[in-house]
């Protein structure tokens, strides 16, 4: 049978599903192969070649596809479609070929599928090709590019910035997007104005409210109304005079809907509806896609195949009918910069399964697919019709003049479906319907009010803006978005608050560092005419090697220029550099450096052993004043300096600190003595971000475990705190999850014993009470019952003693009793019966007579399995 290759057991299962009995369908697991993490792995002056080493992990996958290779040498290289598919297929080849199991006469062919469908499937192993030798390339060059950037940068950092953890080519540009933000948003100084609105009633009674535009016969802009006096004369304006209607416009308007996802729209759309991370809603997406629900989700193209666009219209019109499609089908082009990463759109396989039909029981899952299918069919529904009304108020005089804007939907169109998310609230003066009016009719004050703004600055960047603006700039591509996102917030560079990416001292440090001795290469579009240049490779069109040759040149001189700096000078030229930002020109006009505290001293940036960074005096240790890394003002920001940063006393006078310590930022009351060497302390949860801290944040930290009450069926006291895993509820030594920090700080009881319930139905260990089947399958033809039943790492087939896990994909409630059983067999490994296998045990001389297929036999067995007794940590992971 030929041996078909894919990346996951999920796409096997799926494929294996279509192909039938006459393939051997494996899984590589990812990546079989990479470049030891270790000087030498790319090597410039040998041409740069590349050292790669399998992955421990990765030699049993191998050795099956080697193993399976030898009873049919016709191997089908079937991974993803786009680069990293490529190089996972070239990899493959290149590690069986080192093993000897690709010999000359063994058949090497590569097939791709935009999804895992049986029509699908069937098309591309009817048209196979060779490994794409320019995709390949590409990525060649872009691991090439990596490592020599982070094996050669990174040490740097290290030495010359105490705390930095790595630097990246592409994540230091990301970095450095969002560390200009948050400067940005520091500099900025916000400006009043004012605007005017009046109540005002028709003749028949209704009232509307319209805003003043016109004053002394001047169309106001923005700021014409600076401040309260400005305003108190613009309604006295109004006020003293009478107003009537100077015109009425209606028009029509229609908007069209948005084109289908392609990967970082998606990113976007699920930052804003739920939440998700970009890393997480590419694993949902990874899980839906090898589960053959959805297209391939990492693409840069909204383009649709014809016989979809097809199928989405007959959707619309049984769902909707004919008025809600329109005229010929809605087509949208590419945009992408790179064919290879230009797929078809992200869409449903299927138009007809609507999410109430897939039962899909994952979360994430589910929702991500509610919102594909819901983009998609928009995407081809007709324009929603809008009716726009603006009504002219004005007094006789043409001194004052207001306006009145109001919308109503005369057709939904698209939005009976659905609607795009917005990044940050708009105002909009379009609200609802305006009562009628008629040209030249008086109308009436109740009510005139002025109401004071100011000027916001630019908002942080949540993940999803961050994604669309590294698209715009052309950095990264729909593979490594979610990747880049992760990374930079797991080295510390960035935190997320409230859903916003917050810049930590580390993440400063480093981007001001690289500005200054490697600004090129965290230079925008020095970065997004290198991905250009990586899409030339994959087209076909450069040598990898001669770009590698071209940028090692001018890296490698780089490095050199920095070889004999010290820290000293380093922290001097990012004084220096970010001076402006940090000691702006005091108002009164003297020197912004000179110490507050004992009026000596020079404030200069210092670094702390664990990386953080604060603004301190020259005299330390005679005099301690710090403040915060950042500009002065911001005393309430995250910098840490060395003794700590006091955040305020509690009832009984000792103060609360928060400091900087081997394992990251933590708060303290009161201080170390003699008799309490260690005072009280409580870490930062994950997600809070130092600069947010403040007093009652932390007292309601050091005030961790909190009692919640006595649980009501005996008693003993309930408990809600944080530990090493999280969040979680305490009854006696049962421990429960909770999925976010501040339940911590307000679970009630019910709730508290809900969780702690759904924790002992899932019967972990023997512990709590017995877990109900979600399912009884039926009988075994072997006898006892096989149920599916809940558990710790999601739900599984159980008989007797053999558990067999569920794949992903499988919805409980749809495995049938056939499936299961096939499950069972699988994992006992089974070759004959319950009670044949309890036969053979005691006949030991007979087994060892037999060697190892008796011995295997013996192992595989319900009876064996339930002998051996392994550690429930083992048995766990296994089940």
């Amino acid at each position: 049978m030929p041996v078909v290759v894919v990346e996951s057991p999920a796409k096997a299962k799926t494929i294996n599903k279509y192909l039938g009995d006459a393939y051997t369908v494996l899984a590589s697991y990812g990546h079989v192969r990479d470049l030891p993490a270790r000087n030498g792995s790319v090597d410039p002056a040998q041409e740069f070649a590349m050292l790669w080493e399998v992955d421990p992990d990765s030699r049993k996958h191998v050795k099956a596809i080697a193993d399976a290779l030898r009873t049919d040498p016709d191997l089908i290289l079937a991974t993803d479609p786009d680069r990293e598919g490529e190089a996972i297929s070239w990899h493959l080849t290149e590690a069986l070929r080192e093993r000897k199991a690709i010999k000359a006469d063994t058949k090497v062919s590569r097939v791709t599928f935009n999804a895992i469908t049986k029509a699908a499937v069937a098309e591309a192993m009817a048209h196979p090709r060779q490994v794409d030798q320019p995709l390949v390339d590409a990525y060649l060059a872009r691991r090439a590019l990596d490592y020599l950037v982070g094996f050669n940068l990174s040490p740097v950092l290290w030495r010359k910035l105490p705390g930095a953890k790595s630097a990246g080519r592409v994540q230091s540009v990301c970095l450095r997007l969002i560390v200009e933000r948050e400067m940005e948003i520091e500099s900025f100084r916000a400006r009043e104005y004012w605007t005017v609105t009046a109540l005002l009633e028709t003749p028949r009674g209704a009232t509307f409210e319209a805003r003043l535009v016109t004053l002394a016969g001047r169309r106001l802009d923005k700021f014409d109304l600076p401040d309260a006096t400005a305003a108190e004369l613009a309604v006295q304006a109004i006020a003293s005079r009478g107003l009537s209607v100077a015109g009425v416009e209606s028009k029509p308007a229609t908007r069209t809907p948005a084109p289908p996802f392609m990967t970082s729209t998606l990113q976007q759309e699920a930052s804003r509806k739920f939440g998700m991370g970009a890393k997480q809603t590419m694993s949902a997406a990874q899980r839906l896609y090898e589960a053959g629900h959805i297209t391939y989700m990492r693409t840069d193209g909204i383009d649709m195949a014809p016989e979809a666009v097809m199928a989405a219209r007959d959707a619309i019109r049984d769902r909707f009918g004919e008025r809600y499609l329109p005229k010929s089908p809605r087509m949208y082009k590419n945009k992408a910069k790179n064919a290879q990463e230009a797929h078809e759109c992200i869409r449903p396989t299927d138009m007809s399964h609507a999410p109430d039909r897939l039962r899909i029981t994952d979360e994430d899952q589910r929702r991500l697919y509610d919102l594909i299918w819901k983009r998609t069919l928009a995407s081809q529904m007709a324009a929603a019709e809008f009716e726009r009304t603006t009504v002219d108020i004005a007094s006789a005089d043409g001194q004052v003049g207001l306006r009145a804007n109001g919308q109503i939907v005369t057709f939904e169109g698209f939005i009976a479906i659905y609607e795009e998310g917005r990044d940050d609230s708009v105002l909009d003066d379009d609200e609802g319907r305006l009562p009628q009016v008629v040209l030249g009719e008086t109308l009436g004050k109740q009510a005139v009010t002025p109401a004071q703004h100011f000027t916001e600055p630019p908002p942080r960047y949540t993940e999803a803006t961050l994604v669309k603006r590294m698209e715009e700039l052309g950095i990264g591509r729909p593979s490594t978005y979610a990747s880049i996102v992760t990374t930079i917030q797991d080295r510390g560079y960035v935190a997320k608050d409230r859903g916003r990416l917050v810049p930590q001292d580390k993440g400063r440090l480093v981007t001001a560092f690289l500005a200054n001795y490697f600004r090129r290469y965290v230079d925008y579009d020095f970065t997004a005419d290198l991905e250009n240049d990586l899409d030339h490779v994959s087209a076909g069109e450069a040598d990898y090697k001669a770009l590698l040759a071209r940028f090692w040149r001018d890296f490698s001189a780089a490095l050199e220029e920095t070889a004999d700096l010290r820290i000293g000078e380093v922290l001097d030229r990012i004084n220096e550099v970010l001076a402006p930002h940090l000691f702006p020109p005091t108002a009164e006009g003297g020197d912004p450096r000179l110490c507050p505290t004992c009026g000596k001293g020079r404030l200069s940036l210092r670094t702390a052993r664990s990386g953080g960074a604060f603004i301190g005096c020259s005299n330390y240790p005679d005099c301690r004043y710090t403040r915060p890394f950042g500009p002065p003002g911001g005393e309430d920001g995250e910098g840490i300096g060395p003794d700590g940063r006091l955040l305020g006393q509690d009832a009984d006078g000792q103060p609360v600190t928060l400091r900087d310590g081997r394992f990251g930022p933590y708060v303290q009351k009161g201080e170390a003595t003699a008799e309490q060497p260690k005072p009280p302390r409580a870490s930062l949860p994950k997600g809070w971000a130092p600069a947010q801290m403040d007093l009652e944040r932390a007292l309601r930290l050091l005030s961790l475990p909190r009692p919640v009450g006595l649980h009501p069926e005996d008693g003993v006291l309930i408990e809600a705190g944080i530990g090493r895993f999280g969040p979680y509820v305490k009854h006696g030594s049962t421990y429960a999850n909770l999925r976010e920090v501040d339940e911590v700080f307000d679970i009630g009881m019910n709730r508290a014993v809900e969780v702690l319930a759904q924790k002992a139905t899932r019967g972990r260990g023997g512990r709590g009470a017995a877990a109900e089947p979600l399912h009884n399958l039926g009988d075994h033809p072997e006898g006892g019952t096989v149920a599916i039943m809940p558990g710790r790492y999601g739900p599984y087939v159980k008989w007797g003693a053999v558990n067999a896990t569920l794949p992903r994909d499988a919805a409980p409630e749809a495995v049938t009793l056939e499936e299961a059983l096939a499950l069972i067999a699988a994992k006992a490994g089974k070759k004959g019966t319950r009670k044949a296998a309890a036969a053979k045990a005691p006949a030991k001389k007979a087994a060892a007579k037999k060697a190892p297929a008796a011995k295997a036999a013996e192992k595989r067995t319900p009876a064996r399995k339930a002998a051996t007794k392994k550690p429930a940590a083992a048995q766990a992971k296994e089940d």
